[in-house]
């Protein structure tokens, strides 16, 4: 507490804070004012390895505007900070369930309190105390008995290719290697949006003349949004096998759709002995645009929303634009909240999962938000190139009153449309 200096002056000792300051300069700096602060509920976090940049946080603030969840609710990392000052247990708190690692606070923060290390770590505790939500825990037990998080059969993890018009290489049946392995993951695969995009790739491969092949009924989920999540062990169970089978068809170039696997591929594999070049499906695309014989002018006036995980995770933003204004009659709007400073769609690190537990914490939910940014941009599309984000932002635009003014594309639907 500041001191007044007269005040000691013109008395032999003043009172502050139950503590008698005197005028003796030296004695006075030799007392010590001490409270009573337990620091448990901190300490049981930056113990943790990954946790222990939690205590470097000395509040600032800046990433709190920052933050998605804060931007429809009450969050932040600074927030999360304070409370454990105060001693809640954030193990036993919904605060640890609601950030969806989008990294927006880690871009601003001065100290790097790092939540894509912290929650995984903290999580990680909770899961292995069965503290997990409901909706959460199932999706763990789908992917470790379905080997994706939809439930869906192993056996029925292709069955898109009969549709696609082209023929879909299988590794297994063309037995050698290939320039780049497909890597589907799972929404791709099954869910009926993920499919018609994936189709769509699949016919623009064809044209290219790409030499890939796709795992089929031998992939399985990569697990990165389980592992941010907090399931570790699944993480490393389901990253052992389709390590295995990589180096099993001698892959040394992988082209994901997901951004989630990229972010794994590149970033967690390795430490498990996979070591290959990951790229996305647009970063692929990209340069490779000039060579499609396009056939039909769109005139769409497209708005595009950044994946976290592809933009501020690995750096990618300029790829997918870069397909979109190849393609003829595009016109690209920008939302106020792009490329670093994108805004979240509210489904990374589990946050896919939890829309049910989040509706308890939020006003709307970060996709309704994001497509509310969208349609304000005039945009006729909200052209994306994440598998969670088609499902998430048309149910989005059907829940904000937008249906007939906004239509979610993936990229890869785009251009097939312009072919």
């Amino acid at each position: 507490m500041p001191v007044d200096k007269s005040q000691i002056r013109e008395k032999e000792s003043v009172v502050v804070e139950g503590i008698e300051l005197t005028a003796d300069w030296n004695r006075m700096f030799e007392q010590r004012v001490v409270f009573d602060y337990d620091t448990t509920a901190l300490d049981k976090v930056t113990d943790l390895a990954g946790g222990e940049s939690m205590g470097w946080c000395y509040q600032c603030g800046k990433c709190v505007p920052v933050c998605p969840v804060d931007n429809v609710g009450e969050y932040g990392p600074r927030k999360i900070f304070r409370s454990l000052q105060l001693g809640e247990d954030l193990f036993n708190s919904d605060e640890l369930w609601k950030c969806t690692t989008c990294m927006n606070c880690l871009r601003v923060c001065p100290k790097e309190v790092d939540m894509i290390k912290i929650m995984p770590a903290v999580r990680e505790e909770a899961v292995m105390e069965g503290k997990v939500p409901e909706e959460l825990q199932e999706v763990f037990e789908k992917t470790f008995e379905y080997g994706n998080p939809l439930g869906e059969s192993q056996r029925k993890r292709a069955d898109w290719t009969k549709d696609a018009g082209v023929e879909v290489p299988l590794m297994k049946d063309i037995k050698r290697p290939v320039d780049m392995l497909w890597f589907v993951e799972c929404y791709p695969a099954y869910h009926t949006r993920g499919q018609d995009a994936s189709r769509a790739l699949a016919r623009i491969l064809n044209l290219l003349g790409t030499d890939y092949g796709i795992l089929g009924t031998e992939e399985k989920c990569s697990c990165d949004s389980q592992r941010l999540a907090g399931e570790t062990g699944l993480f490393e169970e389901f990253a052992e096998y389709n390590i295995g089978l990589f180096n099993k068809y001698k892959v040394k170039k992988v082209m994901v759709t997901d951004p989630h696997a990229l972010n794994a591929f590149r970033k967690e594999y390795p430490k498990l002995g996979g070591k290959f070049e990951t790229i996305h499906y647009t970063t692929y695309l990209a340069p490779l645009m000039e060579k499609l014989n396009f056939t039909k002018k769109l005139n769409y006036k497209v708005t595009f929303h950044d994946p976290c995980y592809l933009g501020r995770h690995n750096g990618e933003f300029d790829a997918p634009r870069n397909c979109l204004t190849a393609i003829p009659g595009v016109e690209l709007i920008e939302m106020g909240r792009c490329r670093e400073q994108s805004y979240c769609c509210g489904g990374g690190g589990g946050g896919m999962w939890l829309d049910g537990f989040m509706a308890d914490h939020v006003t709307e939910r970060l996709s309704e938000n994001r497509v509310r940014e969208a349609v304000e941009t005039g945009a006729d599309v909200l052209a994306v190139c994440c598998p969670y984000e088609v499902s998430r932002f048309e149910d989005a635009v059907k829940s904000t009153g937008n249906e007939g003014k906004l239509l979610v594309k993936d990229i890869a639907e785009l251009i097939d449309e312009a072919l």
